[in-house]
């Protein structure tokens, strides 16, 4: 039996999907939406807090103010309300309106952004006006998940030792890129382990993460209009880009056989699978972390009307969807 006082003590840690079955390819899911918060933002938030509470940063009355998407808002206003904080969420229309009822129904506010910055576009203008309330009132704390070390940290500690432990003869890791925090986390741990294990790096198409042009990104969660502070290619082995049908249509494989997963996760599939077809990874053990679960998806990813509406009637008329739909 499990007994907690906190939110923030529970995560299943230790749940995996084989999906073999489903993607023809040998590969591990690392399901981390299994927590309060519904994803693994909830280790870097609680990281991030508890070093900004030992540094006196945040002290009582102080207000947690951060730019996101969705999923880190999500994990902060579930801390701020069981510890006492103040929560301000900037973030622009991709934000899932659940995500933002989520923040809302913990005390926290939502701010959202219309206009994007004329460099850095969205994220360069939630960033800019986080800047300038910490600057107007000393009370806002802004913990800055892009640059804050102990972003990646919480996955070093935790997310990349509990794979190790699982899957000691690994060969591959898929990680989806947003902050980069998970990834820096995991590819440090696995740069210093007993054995070499390729590091995939997943993003999506239109990021600038790692180079390129900025174009249309419409699904929240990976991918950056601002290159993150905390990234280190050198930690980087591979890296694969996903077009945002292609996340769509990997939600929904997985969702024709009853997981219902999240974009973040359907980018990171979508990649994991097209690197493994490409690599004759049937010989080797890969494991892919799944960032979050679907429920906060249903208006946008899974809902017919806006997918056509985004990326046209024929998204989801593929002939392995369809022969999914057959065996099902």
């Amino acid at each position: 039996m499990t007994v907690i006082s906190v939110p923030m003590e529970f995560n299943a840690e230790d749940l995996y999907v084989d999906l073999r079955s489903i993607v023809g390819q040998a590969l591990f899911l690392k399901c981390e939406g299994f927590n309060f918060a519904g994803s693994i933002k909830l280790k870097a938030a609680s990281e991030m807090v508890a070093a900004a509470e030992r540094n006196g940063v945040l002290k009582p009355g102080c207000i947690l103010v951060e730019s996101s998407s969705g999923n880190l808002g999500v994990a902060l206003s579930i801390i701020a309300a069981s510890k006492g904080y103040g929560f301000l969420c900037v973030t622009d229309a991709r934000c899932n309106l659940s995500a933002r009822r989520f923040m809302e129904a913990m005390g926290g506010r939502v701010h959202i952004v219309a206009e994007p910055a004329a460099e850095g576009g969205l994220l360069g203008a939630r960033i800019a006006h986080v800047g300038a309330l910490c600057a107007a009132d000393e009370r806002y704390v802004w913990l800055n998940q892009y640059a804050n070390a102990n972003n990646w940290r919480a996955h070093y500690r935790t997310t990349a030792p509990a794979i190790a432990r699982r899957f000691p003869q690994l060969d591959v890791l898929f990680v989806g890129a947003g902050t980069t925090g998970t990834l820096m986390g995991c590819a440090r741990y696995f740069r210093e382990w007993h054995r070499r294990v390729r590091v995939v790096a997943v993003d999506s198409v239109g990021s600038v993460t790692f180079g390129g042009e900025p174009g249309r990104r419409m699904i929240p969660g990976l991918g950056t209009s601002v290159r993150p502070a905390l990234l280190d290619e050198s930690y980087v082995d591979d890296l694969v880009r996903v077009e945002e049908a292609d996340t769509v249509r990997a939600c929904h494989r997985l969702a024709r056989r009853g997981f219902l997963f999240g974009g973040s996760t359907g980018t990171v599939v979508s990649g994991a699978v097209e690197w493994l077809s490409r690599n004759d990874g049937h010989a080797v053990t890969a494991v892919a972390i799944a960032p979050d679960l679907g429920e906060r998806y249903l208006d946008t990813i899974y809902q017919t009307n806006w997918l056509q509406a985004l990326y046209g009637e024929g998204v989801l008329a593929t002939e392995e969807l369809a022969a999914d739909v057959r065996s099902a």
